[in-house]
């Protein structure tokens, strides 16, 4: 029994006819039989019929269904499929269409079925409708036991699971009479929900016989253990746009977390070799786990059965080995939380390279999680902060270990990082250029502001016309503050510039003074923003007053639109300096 083969299966042309004869109720044929005589029957009735199901054209179609005596043409098949009108109305979603139409059909003539023995009700079961079903359910209440799928025979719940309707496959679970269903039919469905997501109709299926927890696909050989380790389980519900996408989300987090405990409750009972056998073949559970991320499920499993911390992989790596390779800081956190052993498990060494815990943080990460912060600089802070969190649980006799290359952790480190380290400093020197010029000519307009006084010079007395004015006084704040900041910055940028760019600047030094920079530069915009205002209602305050207050207005679009613009930048940066290092406070009691 393979389940990744259900959707797929098909019936020989040569015998398609024979074997659906045999085994479906099938629909009038007679229309699409290739004679001429047929043929010009099947383009003046069959195709209109097939196009006003299509469109939901309800008028049309039963003008055409009225043609015919007792609406024979309800139980012809359109299509070389077999697809009858309700196969098609039903597919296309169309609620009113199949209302009128199954209004005047036999209960029977719902059961006709097509070439993969699909009746309209299974169509109607894999999109999901509701309603649909329900209309032909109150028609016929056989339909749900009808099976199709071509050879592998399945339920309209089967269809509706394949799918990922959820909604329909626990209504169908509930219409269907599941004590005719064969053991397959149930190992079947449990996959088919943990691989869509349908985890409480999972559960129920679980509760029905607890020995499906062993039981493994052919297609992979896994267990449903297996997959749910490849889907990222979270206990606390990430925040999302809209408040009923969330509680759906919570919902489902909370069903997935409970049929894992109610998996591993039911393993548990048995002898450790029957528990091993089952997490470890083909592939060992928590090694899926660890891969991807999944630190809620890895953290269940450990803390009711803590031996699967020394589980190793066929490299000799542990769990945390690989946490480290895949840069996951909450897994790797897991070290803080096992205690004494954790000494013995930094000692264990990869037989591949003959790397220990810390080559492995040394190494260059994985594109997919190297990405997770953007820009070459902050990938290289990141990794940089990788290096140095581990290297503080190391022994130190392991700080200078050799792996099979002869390198040191140290050295492997800046040979796989040499690239990565080349393009951060690429990015930083062009990033602190850029921002170098737009200071310099914030410098230069500014101080060439301060001695072109708004307003003039008194002649008698050499004082400022506005001297007095407030305005005038705010102008000269903010003169003064641009200049400042802006002269600010150019010096921090410069010391980027001249900057020696060994990998320990990265950590820190680089970081903080591009941070410094940029506020610096934010504040000179923002000043010379007030000084333009400020000079402007001096020098038009006698004229119309809406237009000083219009210009000013308008002088203020650049801060936030530079905010917006910068926010992505200043984001990563912050993220990666400060934010990061949170990653690695260890939490108490996330095992036990």
């Amino acid at each position: 029994m393979a389940v990744a083969d259900v959707s797929s299966v098909t019936i020989p042309a040569q015998e398609l006819q024979r074997v659906a004869s045999a085994r479906f109720r099938r629909p009038d044929l007679n229309l699409i039989d290739d004679t001429e005589e047929r043929r010009e029957k099947y383009l003046k009735l069959c195709v209109p019929l097939h196009k006003a199901a299509l469109k939901g054209d309800w008028k049309a179609a039963k003008h055409i269904l009225d043609e015919e005596d007792n609406w024979r043409l309800a139980r012809a098949a359109l299509t070389k499929g077999w697809s009858t009108v309700l196969h098609v109305a039903a597919g296309a979603n169309h609620v009113h269409f199949v209302e009128e139409l199954v209004k005047g059909m036999d209960p029977h003539d719902l059961e006709l079925q097509d070439t993969k023995g699909n009746t309209a009700f299974s169509l109607a079961a894999a999109t999901g409708n509701m309603q649909i079903a329900e209309i032909m359910k109150r028609k016929n209440n056989r339909l749900p036991l009808i099976r199709g799928g071509g050879e592998a025979a399945i339920t309209p719940l089967h269809m509706a699971a394949m799918q990922g309707q959820s909604e329909m496959a626990s209504y169908l679970y509930d219409e269907t009479t599941t004590q005719f269903f064969e053991r397959d039919d149930w190992i079947i469905l449990l996959f088919l929900c943990v691989s869509n997501e349908i985890y409480d109709l999972a559960l129920k299926v679980l509760r029905e016989d607890e020995e499906l927890a062993f039981k493994r696909d052919s297609a992979n050989n896994e267990t449903v253990l297996h997959i749910l380790a490849r889907k990222i389980l979270s206990s606390t519900c990430q925040s999302q746009r809209y408040r009923k996408r969330l509680m759906k989300s919570c919902l489902k987090q909370t069903q997935q977390l409970q049929l894992v405990k109610s998996l591993w409750t039911i393993l548990l009972k048995r002898r450790d070799r029957v528990i091993m056998d089952t997490i470890s073949v083909p592939s060992q559970v928590t090694f899926n786990a660890v891969e991807i991320g999944n630190f809620e499920f890895l953290a269940e499993l450990i803390s009711t059965y803590p031996d699967l911390i020394w589980e190793v992989d066929q490299k000799n790596r542990s769990l945390i080995h690989v946490a480290v390779l895949r840069r996951y800081a909450d897994i790797f956190n897991l070290i803080h939380d096992i205690g004494p052993i954790k000494d013995v498990i930094v000692t264990f060494v990869d037989d591949q390279h003959g790397d220990n815990l810390l080559h492995m943080a040394a190494r260059l990460a994985p594109s997919d999680r190297l990405n997770i912060v953007s820009g070459a600089a902050f990938q290289m802070t990141h990794e940089l902060l990788w290096f140095e969190e581990v290297k503080k649980i190391m022994l130190p006799s392991l700080i200078e270990a050799r792996n099979a290359e002869g390198l040191t952790p140290q050295r492997l480190f800046t040979r796989d990082h040499k690239e990565l380290l080349s393009n951060a400093e690429s990015w930083m020197k062009k990033t602190a250029e850029s921002c170098m010029v737009v200071s310099t000519l914030i410098t230069t307009g500014v101080f060439t502001a301060a001695f072109s006084i708004p307003g003039g010079i008194n002649d008698d007395s050499g004082n400022p016309n506005y001297l007095q004015k407030p305005s005038f006084l705010t102008f000269a704040i903010a003169d003064a503050t641009a200049m400042i900041s802006s002269s600010t910055s150019i010096l921090i940028f410069l010391s980027i510039l001249i900057s020696r760019y060994a990998e320990d600047d990265f950590h820190k030094s680089l970081p903080q003074k591009l941070i410094s920079g940029l506020v610096a530069l934010f504040i000179s915009i923002i000043s010379m923003m007030v000084a333009f205002s400020s000079a402007f209602f001096i020098m038009y305050c006698h004229g119309s007053k809406w237009v000083p207050n219009f210009i000013s207005a308008l002088a203020f679009i650049p801060i936030p639109l530079f905010a917006f613009l910068l926010f992505p930048l200043w984001s990563d940066i912050v993220y990666s300096t400060y934010f990061c290092r949170y990653l690695f406070l260890p939490s108490k009691h996330m095992l036990y």
